[in-house]
């Protein structure tokens, strides 16, 4: 039996008592496992990974999950705007086989020793999922990790992403159903 990397039991969540984004939500994840989150903006997708980091405490229930990395949606956001991205992936993850990440990428090194408003959204994008992978982990978050690359970009960091999936398990968060659909074991609708 492959091992378990996420394990939510009995979820109960909301902002406010009267308005739950979750009750009683369970859900296990394993490794090789893809399971795929989507619902409309605001139903509570990324609040779901705040929970598994540990960011937000749940109402009743629990969560247990093996090291995790994360590619958020906004690229901007997820690098601090002063510091050269190499020294951001330096502090969280061994480089010694980074090449072979920005290879598979279509990055160069030299991008990576910029600050992050001097790359596209696309690269800076690539970047964040290259770092998430060198962290090496269990547990891989993808919010929306394709949303700011273009259609053939997306698809070859998809199947890329794939290649992975014997070492760890993956939880997508994404509006697009025929993506979930495509890449996913199991698709989990919120509403």
């Amino acid at each position: 039996m492959k091992q378990q990397v996420l394990h939510v039991e009995d979820l109960t969540f909301g902002y406010s008592r009267d308005k739950l984004l979750y009750k009683d939500f369970s859900l296990s994840l394993h490794v090789g496992e893809i399971k795929a989150i989507v619902g409309e903006s605001g139903s509570g997708k990324s609040t779901f990974f705040e929970l598994i980091h540990g960011n937000l405490s749940p109402q009743k229930g629990l969560i247990t999950s093996k090291r995790a990395a994360q590619v958020f949606q906004d690229p901007y956001s997820s690098f601090h705007p002063s510091y050269k991205i190499i020294n951001q992936i330096e502090d969280v993850a061994d480089t010694a086989d980074i090449q072979a990440y920005l290879d598979t990428m279509n990055l160069e090194l030299s991008e990576l020793h910029k600050l992050p408003h001097e790359l596209s959204g696309g690269q800076l994008q690539r970047a964040s999922i290259v770092r998430a992978l060198l962290m090496k982990p269990e547990l891989l978050l993808l919010d929306e990790p394709t949303s700011a690359l273009d259609n053939v970009i997306q698809l070859d960091v998809m199947k890329m992403l794939l290649t992975h999936l014997p070492k760890a398990g993956m939880l997508l968060i994404t509006h697009d159903m025929e993506l979930a659909s495509w890449c996913a074991d199991e698709v989990i609708k919120i509403s």
